[in-house]
């Protein structure tokens, strides 16, 4: 195989794999169109993904149980039957504690 082929080989490659990529993003965000998310419900280290003051930027960082900083993506229209809070809540509830 000369050099050529491989280069050619190579970037086919990379485009397949970016294209493979696009489509997962593409179905993430559809299915999570009807999924919200909702703070303070989140068990230590399940969250999904950063939390609101800033101490980590991953999912399964969460160090306390329900802290109202931590969020996971629940079905609209179930947070609050879950007890939990939107993300100005959360922010209010965060604050609340920053005060004390």
């Amino acid at each position: 195989m000369n050099q050529r082929q491989l280069l050619s080989s190579a970037l086919a490659s990379v485009l397949a794999l970016g294209l493979a990529q696009a489509a997962h993003a593409g179905d993430e965000m559809s299915a999570n169109k009807n999924k919200e998310k909702c703070f303070g419900i989140v068990k230590a280290g399940q969250n999904n993904c950063a939390n609101l003051s800033g101490s980590h930027s991953c999912a399964g960082e969460s160090k306390d149980d329900n802290s109202p900083a931590e969020w996971k993506l629940v079905a609209k229209g179930t947070c609050a039957q879950l007890g939990g809070l939107n993300a100005e809540q959360a922010k209010a509830a965060l604050a609340k504690i920053a005060k004390k």
